[in-house]
Order: structure tokens, then sequence, then C-alpha cells
């Protein structure tokens, strides 16, 4: 198992951080003097794409980054001094392989595939110590039960009859790749699970991933002939609000939804609220730590060549605090214009502040922004970065 060394100073106890995933590296951000000052750490695996950094909610101690170097392939890598030392799984997420002589078809799912990216990391339910999942491309499942040590296929779904058609054979047709992300684990019950991917949609188990059907009604696919299919659709980020285990919210392909489960199984599309001029097109969305009608998301321009930026070249973070009815311009201290960037799914979060959360995103020009009162001001606190792929709060033991 694979060792490395950080030689900056680390995150020590008590510290509120920013975890950091970037295209060359991981790196921290602690926060000093309340959220008014931050000192950078790292780069943790400089050179290396490391797509998601967690620390374990559990024990406020262990971190897991998923990367992928530039010879060595997809891999997780896991510290318990607070990225001073960082070893590699023994057993990294990967699919069955065939029996020798066989060829892989559609009945045998995903045996035989390889494993291009371990794209999202999520912490199990907080009774399940030391298990985690993550999401792959081509669009796989895996849970480790060790800690991130080694990891294991979840069947139910790497091997499901349905994968090859929920998944389009695993093929990738979007410009990043064909992604499982949003791994969701109901905080009630941790055989209660729902994922999202990039393309097919999104998906539920009620048996800890041993089944999975379908949870896409009311979610539009307007890149397809027909727009009202069972799957097929293209989110690009899913959570369940922490204010409430019954209330989803997703961005997508084609807009912002929600979900109340103690309503039904349809989706409503909250974003066909947002400022006309501006769209609801985006890759995150994050919710408030309390208040479920509360949550925050990015645009981008989503114009039909897709070029990625914000709209106009004018950045600006909306929120709703009733469920989706109205929206608000968060803009106070970012660029007034000629800011060509957006914000990938995983680059937009919230700390655990109940009554002033913190939010921070991270830029694909290697810019950290950070707001100490909800998004009402935004401060760059980090500069000349690598491209930003995920940003995560974080509170250390």
């Amino acid at each position: 198992m694979a060792t490395t060394s950080a030689k900056r100073k680390t995150a020590s106890g008590g510290d509120r951080a920013l975890l950091l995933g970037t295209k060359k590296g991981g790196f921290l951000l602690t926060a000093t003097s309340g959220r008014r000052a931050w000192q950078l750490s790292g780069p943790f695996l400089l050179g290396s794409r490391v797509h998601d950094f967690q620390l374990d909610p559990r024990d406020r101690t262990t971190l897991l980054m998923s990367s992928t170097g530039g010879h060595l392939g997809p891999t997780i890598y896991r510290s318990r001094d607070r990225g001073a030392t960082w070893e590699e799984a023994k057993r990294p997420p990967a699919f069955e392989r065939l029996r020798k002589g066989k060829q892989r078809t559609k009945k045998s799912a995903t045996q035989g595939l390889a494993v291009g990216v371990n794209l999202w990391l999520t912490p199990g339910h907080a009774d399940e110590e030391g298990t985690w999942y993550c999401g792959t491309s081509p669009q796989g499942l895996f849970r480790s039960k060790d800690g991130g040590t080694t990891w294991k296929g979840v069947k139910g779904w790497n091997r499901g009859k349905r994968w090859s058609a929920w998944t389009n054979d695993g093929k990738d047709e979007t410009p990043d790749g064909a992604f499982l992300h949003s791994v969701v684990v109901d905080p009630r019950d941790a055989r209660h699970l729902y994922l999202s991917l990039s393309i097919g949609g999104t998906f539920e188990s009620t048996d800890r991933g041993k089944s999975w059907k379908p949870l896409n009604q009311g979610v539009a696919a307007d890149f397809l002939p027909s727009s009202d299919v069972a799957y097929g659709h293209d989110p690009h980020c899913m959570i369940l609000h922490p204010g409430d285990p019954d209330r989803l919210y997703q961005q997508n392909h084609c807009g912002i939804y929600r979900l109340d489960r103690a309503e039904g199984d349809t989706w409503e599309r909250i974003g066909a609220n947002m400022p006309a001029e501006i769209g609801d097109i985006g890759f995150p969305i994050v919710g408030h730590p309390s208040d479920p009608d509360t949550v925050w998301v990015f645009p981008m321009d989503g114009t039909e060549v897709w070029p990625r930026t914000s709209p106009g070249g004018k950045p600006a973070v909306y929120r709703t605090r009733d469920g989706g009815v109205s929206w608000e311009r968060l803009d106070g201290g970012l660029p007034p214009a000629e800011a060509w960037f957006t914000v990938y799914r995983q680059a937009l979060t919230v700390d655990d502040d109940r009554r002033r959360p913190g939010l921070a995103f991270g830029t694909t020009q290697g810019e950290v922004w950070s707001s100490a009162n909800g998004g009402e001001r935004w401060s760059c606190i980090a500069r000349h970065l690598p491209k930003i792929l995920s940003v995560q709060a974080a509170r250390f033991a």
C-alpha cells in the first residue's frame, strides 16, 4: 500500500476547512479568525486529478480522496493524520472480470469494463462506521466497509438486469463522461439509497442496493425524441435536503427540480421561476443545514453551444428561501463582468452552521470564493490554483 507525505502544515483539531479537489492535486483551506482568513495547505498528490475530497463525518479525522494519476489510473487514498500522510487503497473500485474466453454482452452488465474515474465519494450511514460509497465512470457503484481500504461492487446495481438499458450500456455520450454521482444515504435508514447518472437519471433503492427503480417522473429530457421517459435523463447534481429527508432537489441539464416524497414521486420544475435571461441550467446545488425551503445554485450559460461560463460573464449564486417559488441574485463582491468561468457539480458547498451558514465555491479558473453570511457577500480566498473540480466544507474533531 503506497504512502505519500505532504510537506506543508495541515489542519488541526476543531478547525473549519474547505477540502479542494483540483486537476493537479488536493488542497486544504483552513479558516482562521472565524471565517475571515484562510490558510492554504498542500498540495496532496500533486499532478493527480483529484475528483472528490471528503472528511469522514463520523470521526471527523479520516480523509478520503479519489484521484486519477497520469499513468497509474483511478484509485482512492486515505489519510488518518489530517493530510500529513496518505495511504492508497489495497483494492480500489474495479468491475468484475469476464471469465476467460467470454465476450462482454449487455446481459453481463459491467463485467469486463474498466473503471476510468472514481468520481463521487459518500460516507455511509452514521451507524455504519467505516462504510463508504463510490460512484464511477462507467456508471458503477462500489462500497467499502473498512474505511476505504478495500472496495466491492454493489451487485444489485453493477450486475442489475436493467443496468445496460438505464446507462445506455455505459456509453460516454456527454462532454465530460458517463458518471454515477450524487450517491445519497437516507439519515433515517441505511437501506434507503439514491443515486444519479449522467446520462440515465435518478434511481432509488430501499434494500441497501439490492434492487433499484427509476425516480424521474416530471423531469424533462429535451435532448431525447420524447421528453417524457422513465430513464435517460441527465441530472447534474441531486441532493437530499439536510433539513428534511423527505425533500429532494436536483440541478439537471434540463432545469432545477424539487421532489417532496410525502406528496408522491413527481418532480416539480422550480427553475422555471428563475429570471428568463439567466435560465435554470447549471451543475451544483446545495441545501441550507436546517431550512428545507432554502437552496443555492450557480447558473451557467445553457445556450445550444454550451460554453460553460457564467451567463454574460457575470457570475452570481442564486438562492431560494421558499422552495423555488422565487429566486434572488447574490453577487456582492463577485466580478461584475468579464468573468468567464463556471462551477462544477461538486464545487459548491455549505457548512453546518444552522443560523448563519457559510458557503464557498471553486471555479474552473482556479479561484475559491467564500461567503460568511449565506451568500450575501463574497470574497476571493484563493487564486492561481489548478482548475477546481470539488469543494467540500468540513470541520475537524
